[in-house]
């Protein structure tokens, strides 16, 4: 069995920034990149959370590469810092390794602000870290209240915007999951998706029956078209779901059986001479990397 290499040390080791060479420069980034702002302001309120990454200089014993981090490294430097807490990597792969770490999702964030404040962090310090207005964090801390907990399951860990959860809120508990499953299955979490799928809620589905649906620029009528759409739509897709798997074996099963025909050099002979159509689809499905 072979040994998996470990990319990074595991653990952090303190670092003169004098000792770490970045491996690309950043002309003003105060001035042309926001993100950047956001860290210089995290790191002056609550010091650095997220160690830089390093890989030791072949050529200059107790010199650096720095491979990820350089937002947070030229950040300290303005700051006046000296040092920096790294992690060692093994490798001098030069990609950034928070490329391969997903963001935090809009539900995710939600709840370590409202864990924080429950720890006692005041919601101007928290804003002041994440260089963000007040009433962005007032916001966040609010961001579920009349999300049913099952539909916020479903959707913790997805890039859904504020405004679409906030469409949520317009239908009923029940709708509201039927929703999720629904983004989910489409891999679609935009606020103009989450709009039609309310607009398209039934009346007895919604959080105040008896409040008109109100669109700019659609009629009654059209909005009552969009309803019977969505649900015949809704219908398919949750047929689509049913059907998936059973479908999907088949076709594993029969790729299967059409690469082993054409390890067969008579039947391969028979196909080309008779039938090159049938010959060069089934080549054409024996090679596809996805069924």
């Amino acid at each position: 069995m072979t040994d998996v290499k470990i990319g990074f040390e595991m653990r952090k080791i303190l670092l003169p920034l004098a000792a770490i060479l970045p491996v690309r420069q950043m002309k003003n980034p105060q001035k042309n990149i926001r993100r950047y702002k956001t860290i210089r302001a995290s790191i002056k309120e609550v010091g650095l959370v997220e160690p830089l990454v390093v890989h030791p200089q072949k050529d200059g014993p107790g010199t650096y590469l720095l491979l990820d981090g350089h937002l947070r490294f030229f950040a300290l430097k303005e700051l006046g810092e000296t040092e920096a807490d790294c992690i060692i990597a093994n490798d001098d792969e030069s990609f950034t390794y928070n490329a391969r770490v997903s963001r935090l999702a809009p539900i995710q964030e939600h709840k370590m602000i409202v864990k924080a404040v429950r720890n006692g962090v005041e919601p101007e310090r928290i804003a002041a870290a994440l260089n963000i207005p007040v009433r962005n964090v007032r916001a966040s801390m609010k961001l579920l209240d009349g999300i049913h907990e099952e539909a916020a399951d479903l959707l913790k860990d997805k890039a859904i915007s504020p405004k679409a959860l906030r469409l949520l809120k317009q239908v009923s508990c029940v709708r509201q999951i039927d929703i999720a499953e629904i983004m989910v299955s489409a891999h679609n979490f935009t606020a103009g998706y989450a709009e039609a799928l309310v607009l398209g809620t039934p009346k007895d589905q919604l959080a105040q029956p008896e409040k008109p649906k109100v669109k700019t620029g659609l009629s009654a009528e059209e909005i009552g078209r969009m309803e019977q759409e969505m649900e015949s739509l809704e219908r398919d897709l949750k047929a689509v779901e049913e059907s998936y798997g059973e479908n999907m074996l088949n076709l594993t099963c029969a790729r299967g059986y059409i690469k082993k025909l054409l390890e067969n050099a008579k039947v391969v002979r028979f196909l080309n001479t008779n039938y090159a159509e049938i010959l060069s689809e089934f080549e054409t499905i024996a090679t596809a990397e996805t069924v």
